[in-house]
C-alpha cells in the first residue's frame, strides 16, 4: 500500500515539475535559437530531471568522481552503461552541460518529446544511415562548439544488468573529432525503474565519473576497437564495484562482438 501511494505521488510530482519547467525550456529555446550550440535550453531539461528525482522519496541518488577541469569549455564524448529509464534522471545530476542522443521515437512523445526538442537534444532513427550521418554531423558541431555529447553505447537498456556489447559510433566520433571519451559507471538504477515496468522501485543509485580516455593514445587499424574495449572494461570494473556496495550480485558482461564502424551506422541511443 505504501509503495502504491509513493508511486502515485512520484507520478504527480513528475507531472507538476514538467508543467512548471516546460514553458521555461521553450522560452529558453526561442531566446537562444541562434546560439551555435544549445547549451542553455538543455539546462532546463536537466533541472526538471534533478528536481523530480530529488522530490521523490523513492530514489536516493549520489555522484562520485571528479569531472575534467576543462569540461565546461571543451566537448567530451560522454558514455555510460544503460540499465533503466531512471538513468537520464541520475545522469542529469552531473555538474556539466551536455546534449543527449536519443532515439527519434522519443521526440514524438507528447510533453517529453517537446522537452527533448526544446532542450536541443539530438535524435537518431535506428537503422537509417541518413539519420545516423546527420546525428554524427550534429555531434561533431556540438563538440567543436565546446559542448559535450552524451551517448549510451549499448544502444538499449540491459534487462538483467549484464553489460551489453558496445556499438562503435561513440568511439568513431571520438576518433574523428579528437574529443576525449569520458566514461560514467551507473549502478542501482534498474531497481529504480526496471525495464518493462510502468512503476517505480525504492532504491539507491550511484553515478561514478571515471578518468577520460584520449583517442590519441589509440592508433592503427584497431584503434576504434581498442578504444571501445578499454572504455567498456573501465565501466565494467566500476559498475561491479558499485553493485557490490549496493548489495547486488554483479552480472558478467555479455561478450563484445567485433563490429566495423561502417556496419553499425545507428551508433547509440539514449533514454530508451
Amino acid at each position: 500500500m505504501e509503495g502504491s501511494i509513493l508511486g502515485a505521488y512520484t507520478y504527480l510530482e513528475f507531472a507538476a515539475c514538467t508543467a512548471g519547467i516546460l514553458p521555461a525550456t521553450v522560452i529558453s529555446a526561442v531566446r537562444h535559437r541562434d546560439d551555435p550550440v544549445p547549451r542553455y535550453p538543455g539546462r532546463w531539461v536537466r533541472r526538471l530531471a534533478v528536481a523530480s528525482s530529488t522530490l521523490t522519496p523513492l530514489w536516493k541518488f549520489s555522484i562520485e568522481g571528479k569531472p575534467p577541469a576543462d569540461i565546461d569549455r571543451r566537448g567530451y564524448v560522454v558514455v555510460a552503461n544503460h540499465e533503466s529509464q531512471a538513468d537520464p534522471f541520475l545522469l542529469s545530476h552531473l555538474p556539466w552541460d551536455m546534449r543527449w542522443v536519443a532515439k527519434s521515437e522519443l521526440f514524438r512523445v507528447p510533453v517529453s518529446g517537446w522537452l527533448l526538442r526544446a532542450g536541443g537534444d539530438i535524435p537518431i532513427r535506428r537503422g537509417d544511415k541518413a539519420s545516423a550521418a546527420a546525428m554524427m554531423s550534429t555531434c561533431k558541431e556540438t563538440i567543436e562548439g565546446g559542448l559535450s555529447v552524451m551517448l549510451f553505447p549499448e544502444g538499449t537498456r540491459s534487462k538483467d544488468g549484464a553489460l551489453l556489447p558496445f556499438k562503435a559510433g561513440a568511439f568513431q566520433l571520438a576518433l574523428e573529432t579528437g574529443a576525449k571519451v569520458l566514461p560514467v559507471a551507473l549502478a542501482g538504477t534498474r531497481r529504480c525503474r526496471p525495464k518493462g515496468s510502468f512503476w517505480f522501485g525504492k532504491a539507491e543509485a550511484i553515478a561514478r565519473v571515471l578518468e577520460p580516455l584520449d583517442p590519441k593514445d589509440f592508433a592503427g587499424p584497431n584503434a576504434l576497437a581498442e578504444l571501445r574495449d578499454a572504455t567498456r572494461a573501465r565501466i565494467v570494473t566500476n559498475v561491479h564495484e558499485l553493485e557490490r556496495r549496493l548489495g547486488f550480485s554483479p552480472m558478467p558482461p555479455r561478450p563484445q562482438h567485433e563490429e566495423h564502424p561502417a556496419s553499425s551506422p545507428d551508433v547509440t541511443t539514449s533514454a530508451q
